[in-house]
């Protein structure tokens, strides 16, 4: 061979290679991307979970099958072994949606894996039959070898991406899709079918906590913060309840001994005691704070943990990144086309049954099947015949009589007919129109038909499916508590409707689109309904707010008539807990009972009233008072005590009066920053329902706030919060950097707006507070110089300064010097002891 052919065929052969280089890794990425890893939008399935199912439906019979057998039966769609058909099965049984599952399948929280495939069990659920399957609408291509046909995608009539999540690495692209709840998931659907705004939040099987501030919809960029439940059981033992989704508690219980060996936390040890529920107990070192060992084991182990979502699906056979709210509405327009399909098949299935019954009727109600036994020359001389016979009835009919018509009709066995088979005919052709009509219906108005087909899905299946993961806001009480009041409410008292939408009826006050309000009306009802649009609570409202739960501190005074007996009843009572949307009773229930006073007091207040009787009564007296703090707080169902058995008039407000409750008890816990009734972190006291808390920050401002506990406070910039006091005197220290000298001022709260910050230091660059007290006779310790030269200085600031106004300057108590150390002499007040 010459060396020049030589030459020519390496040329070739690299040229080949090179291509063939360039073309295979993009078809094996393409592959993985659209065979293996990313779901498809249709019916959220991988196509080895979509192969599964199909299976699954080939075999299915109404009992339970081998695991084995499933995959057995799944291999002659899928070619890629026994092992990943397992796993996906496993993964499937495991989500507790599509399939029923019998035996040991493993436990998703503790890390336990399933059984060996020949001792579990499995079949479809009524959910995945109801949802996934319909042969007549389903586009079908031939499997691997050509042997079988399988689906492209399933007929899923449910948003089952969103319910199940899904996760998988492909060449070049990733995907995780958190899950959603179900209910939610079904709610969403009804509110987009509606042309109503939705949200989906995510919701794990194994509850927890999430916050969803940077959810982003589940695209890319997003990130959500999960958290595990952690329960304090005394000052020594914390209990863990739950794992953050994707957690298991092997590798939950090895990332605190992790951080404990790391010092990051201090904890004699850490015990597994999980069984039917999640429990690992944690017991702590001594003299260790539960509240920062909490704190701790947020930080440094996977009680928290955080998942970024990457929401990508498969739409016409390529990858596009989505958010969970796209990828709802694909799925409920894909459902309501295929509801639209099967009614349309449906309506076409009908009208030819109740073609071929009239022919039916017509070829036995005129004897038209005697032409069968007249002699023809040929069986084609009969066909002709008897469609002939058929001529004059044409019209009845609402398409042509066909050949295969009439042979259909020769096939049937010919006897003595009878006035009931005619009957029977006709009854049949009355309930084929019966039903043509409602399909005709149904298709015309085909969002009322998907909104029943989601009602009844949540209906059927919706029972134990609520949501399992708390929505908050880390470091605060749950979202509901803490959500800003964006929304305005509306209220149509005459008519008795609340809610969002009713723009042009009376405002009554901004909440959250997350509360639930409670109303009270003049015919002794009370009703709980969440935010909405526009809810019924009933006729002639008398009072509105938003519902607390476990509040046990509003109380309510009604004074209210029986319809019956015409005696009138006073009482006083709490709502603590209610079912929404349910109507309680507040008197007996009688026609005619009329509420004739009502208040709600948010600290227990019972004040007085002025009972006016009919003039044309005979009571001796007409008039008299009545006080509501000779009344005990019973139950909401309480008849109550007898006010008078005379018609009354009218039932007037005579005075305020005093809270009949003890005061409440809060602490602050500056680990967290917030208010509590717990008894965690340093006592403020004792809290009447005006009480109201002084906070002074490190930046030389205050602010009055009152006892919310969901507020949230910067701990780290507080110097002091105590319970305020109008005639309290504040005394302060600061530098006035202009001057170089440190003022003394003492003064009053003036102001009384809430929740607002005022300064009361001089205003002025590098002017900063050194020192703060309410103490009713401060004195300040100046230490200056060092060593063996230290001098300390004791001032008593009642005898050196006058009481000023909060805005005032302030009197120079010594010059600027940074030798100088500046605290108080105290000794009962450790949060200054500690501060200074």
């Amino acid at each position: 061979m010459s060396k020049s052919k030589i030459t020519d065929q390496q040329s070739l052969g690299d040229s080949g290679v090179t291509g063939q280089y360039k073309t295979w890794f993009l078809d094996y990425a393409s592959y993985v991307i659209l065979e293996r890893a990313v779901p498809a939008v249709e019916d959220g399935l991988k196509p080895v979970q979509r192969r599964i199912l199909h299976a699954m439906k080939e075999m299915d019979d109404g009992r339970f099958n081998k695991v084995a057998n499933i995959i057995g039966q799944s291999m002659q769609y899928h070619p890629h072994g026994d092992a990943s058909i397992g796993d996906a099965l496993v993964n499937l049984g495991q989500k507790d949606l599509m399939i029923e599952t019998q035996g040991n399948w493993g436990d998703v929280r503790t890390g336990d894996d399933a059984a060996a495939a020949r001792y579990i069990e499995a079949r479809l659920s009524k959910f995945a039959l109801e949802v996934a399957f319909n042969a007549k609408t389903t586009d079908w291509q031939l499997s691997y070898d050509g042997r079988k046909n399988e689906p492209v995608t399933l007929p899923m009539k449910f948003p089952l991406l969103l319910a199940q999540g899904a996760e998988g690495i492909a060449v070049g692209l990733a995907t995780k899709i958190i899950p959603h709840n179900f209910c939610e998931l079904i709610e969403a659907s009804i509110k987009y079918l509606r042309g109503k705004k939705f949200e989906l939040l995510p919701d794990f099987q194994t509850g927890g906590m999430v916050d969803t501030t940077n959810y982003n919809e589940g695209k890319r960029g997003g990130k959500l913060r999960v958290r595990a439940h952690i329960e304090e059981i005394d000052k020594k033992t914390l209990v863990i309840r739950d794992v953050p989704y994707g957690i298991t508690t092997a590798q939950l219980m090895d990332s605190i001994v992790k951080a404990n060996d790391q010092g990051k936390i201090k904890i004699k040890k850490v015990t597994d005691n999980t069984a039917a529920v999640i429990e690992i107990q944690i017991d702590l070192a001594q003299g260790i704070s539960p509240d920062i060992t909490i704190d701790a084991l947020y930080a440094f182990t996977d009680c928290e943990i955080s998942i970024s979502p990457n929401t990508c699906v498969i739409v016409e056979q390529k990858p596009q990144f989505l958010g969970v709210h796209e990828l709802l509405r694909i799925s409920v327009d894909n459902t309501k086309d295929l509801l639209k399909k099967e009614l349309e098949i449906k309506l076409a299935e009908l009208q030819e049954k109740w073609h071929y019954t009239s022919l039916e009727k017509i070829f036995f109600e005129e004897k038209i099947y005697k032409e069968l036994e007249k002699k023809h020359e040929t069986w084609e001389k009969v066909l002709e015949a008897i469609a002939k016979a058929f001529v004059p009835f044409r019209k009845q009919l609402k398409k042509d009589i066909s050949r295969e018509d009439i042979l259909k009709l020769t096939e049937k066995p010919v006897r003595r007919i009878y006035k009931l088979d005619i009957d029977e005919l006709n009854a049949q052709i009355k309930n084929l129109e019966a039903e043509i009509k409602q399909v005709k219906y149904d298709l015309a108005n085909l969002i009322d038909y998907a909104v029943g087909y989601y009602d009844g899905l949540m209906k059927k299946y919706g029972k134990g499916r609520e949501r399992k993961t708390e929505l908050r806001l880390f470091d605060t009480i749950q979202a509901k508590h803490v959500a800003i009041a964006n929304t305005k409410l509306y209220v149509n008292k005459a008519d008795g409707f609340v809610g969002t939408s009713l723009k042009k009826d009376e405002f009554a006050f901004d909440c959250s689109n997350l509360d639930d309000i409670i109303a009270f009306t003049k015919s002794g009802k009370m009703k709980v309904v969440k935010v909405g649009d526009k809810s019924f609570i009933g006729k002639d409202i008398i009072h509105l707010a938003v519902f607390q739960k476990n509040d046990e501190r509003t109380t309510y005074n009604m004074i209210y008539v029986d319809g019956k007996s015409g005696v009138s009843f006073a009482k006083r009572f709490n709502v603590t807990g209610v079912t929404r949307e349910k109507e309680y009773d507040l008197a007996k229930g009688e026609e005619k009972t009329k509420v004739h006073y009502f208040t709600a007091n948010s600290n227990g207040e019972a004040e007085a009233v002025k009972i006016v009787l009919s003039p044309n009564c005979s009571a001796r007296i007409k008039e008299f008072d009545f006080y509501f703090e000779t009344l005990e707080i019973k139950g909401r169902s309480s008849l109550g005590n007898q006010v008078t058995k005379y018609p009354v008039r009218a039932v007037k407000f005579k005075e305020a009066g005093k809270s009949t409750l003890s005061g409440r008890k809060l602490w602050f816990d500056d680990t967290f920053g917030r208010l509590n009734t717990e008894e965690k972190g340093e006592f403020l006291g004792s809290f009447e329902g005006d009480d109201k808390l002084l906070v002074i920050y490190n930046d030389g401002t205050y602010e009055i706030t009152d006892q919310e506990l969901t507020q949230r406070f910067d701990a780290d910039k507080i110097i002091e919060i105590e319970k305020f006091g109008p005639e309290k005197i504040v005394t302060a220290i600061y530098l006035d950097n202009d001057k170089m000298q440190f003022n003394i001022k003492r003064f009053k709260i003036e102001t009384t707006t809430l929740h607002n910050k005022f300064l009361f230091i001089k205003e002025g660059e590098g002017n900063r507070l050194e020192a703060v007290t309410t103490d009713a006779e401060p004195v300040v310790l100046i230490k200056s110089g060092r060593g063996a030269q230290a001098k300390t200085q004791k001032i008593k600031v009642n005898n050196f300064a006058e009481v000023m106004g909060w805005k005032a300057v302030g009197t120079k108590i010594f010059d600027f010097n940074k030798s100088v150390e500046i605290n108080w002499d105290v000794k009962n007040n450790k949060r200054q002891q500690e501060l200074f």
